[in-house]
């Protein structure tokens, strides 16, 4: 097993030394720490994403606005430049 260039023995040697270091019966409080620390970072980083696809709704409905602004005046030049078109084909 290769994982990030460790093998299975190197990993049951860090395991051991971190078994020696801290203590069997201190390794579970370290986990849970180390665990809560994990979640907040996923909390935090998930309302960094919220907060930047709330900010982009806002910037969506802005740009939604200009585009039927510009759709109306496309729409208003394509009639008076049909009825010129049509007025120099006859």
């Amino acid at each position: 097993m290769q994982f990030l260039f460790i093998s299975g023995a190197e990993i049951f040697f860090i395991l051991f030394i971190v078994v020696m270091v801290f203590g069997a019966d201190k390794i579970p409080g370290i986990a849970r720490g180390l665990g809560k620390g994990m979640r907040q970072l996923k909390d935090a980083t998930d309302d960094i994403k919220r907060e930047i696809q709330k900010t982009a709704d806002v910037d969506t409905d802005f740009t939604k606005n200009i585009r039927k602004e510009i759709d109306d005046v496309k729409k208003n030049v394509d009639e008076v430049s049909g009825s010129i078109k049509r007025d120099l084909n006859k």
